[in-house]
């Protein structure tokens, strides 16, 4: 079947990402983070298409993780795997209930959401032998998440493509690093995807990422090379225009300076 302008795009962005960044190496079992979203769709079946063309030097394989979130209905979700042949397991786990009583009123649930995933999903990945975890961030995840970071937390990071996880067990990948969100959201509807509305999302607001995302369109907007600057910030990093103590001994810097006696 031939590809889609818009497959042949995100193809050739992802095979870059994951070249840059040597994200994936011959022999690579590669578990992907299926959460029912278009970017995890996307992701997978990008993956899938990559493996074909490598002659399989690496496989994917989906997880899934039912959080039982109001709404979740996962039938065709598993009827898609099944007919392209992707490997997947789906996992039963109530980590919703616990989001909601921990959670104070007026905050998101996002933030504690994401940290029981995660745990599960090292922990799966720990039982079954997976050394690489994929998961659908795109670029504009990237950039909304250094504005984020910057303004509410006074840090500068973000989330890196490629990262050695605390306990050294295993290594995550974002291969749609740079990607665009609009031509995932445009692949999405050219494929599909059975894709499942996250239930404890679709009920939150004053949503601080979508703030920031608001933003960054009102920026584009008069300027459209805003969202690819921020891209190309994350990898231009200049240590010594900024004001890290840790990184500069400013107390003593004069010692360093090398001048000549006049």
């Amino acid at each position: 079947m031939t590809s889609s302008k818009i497959e042949k795009k995100l193809l050739h962005y992802t095979g870059k990402a994951i070249a840059d960044f040597n994200m994936i190496q011959t022999g690579d079992c590669v578990l992907v983070c299926l959460s029912g979203g278009k970017d995890s769709f996307t992701l997978l079946k990008i993956l899938h298409l990559l493996q074909k063309r490598t002659n399989n030097k690496f496989t994917v394989s989906a997880f899934t993780l039912n959080q039982l979130q109001p709404g979740w209905m996962d039938s065709k979700l598993r009827e898609w795997l099944v007919t392209n042949g992707i490997p997947f397991e789906i996992w039963e786990r109530d980590t919703f209930s616990i989001v909601v009583e921990k959670t104070k009123p007026g905050k998101t649930f996002c933030s504690l959401c994401s940290r029981l995933r995660r745990g599960i999903i090292y922990r799966y990945a720990k039982e079954k032998g997976f050394k690489k975890i994929a998961l659908g961030h795109h670029r504009d995840d990237l950039i909304e998440s250094l504005l984020m970071s910057v303004l509410y937390s006074g840090e500068i990071r973000s989330q890196p493509p490629k990262l050695l996880t605390d306990d050294k067990r295993h290594i995550v990948i974002r291969p749609l690093a740079y990607c665009q969100e609009q031509d995932i959201i445009k692949y999405a509807a050219e494929q599909n995807f059975p894709t499942i509305p996250c239930g404890a999302c679709s009920n939150q607001k004053n949503s601080t990422r979508a703030d920031v995302k608001a933003l960054i369109k009102q920026l584009a907007a008069k300027n459209p090379k805003v969202p690819s600057n921020m891209l190309h910030a994350l990898q231009g990093v200049r240590a010594s225009q900024l004001m890290d103590q840790n990184l500069w001994d400013y107390k003593n810097l004069e010692n360093l300076c090398i001048t000549k006696k006049i």
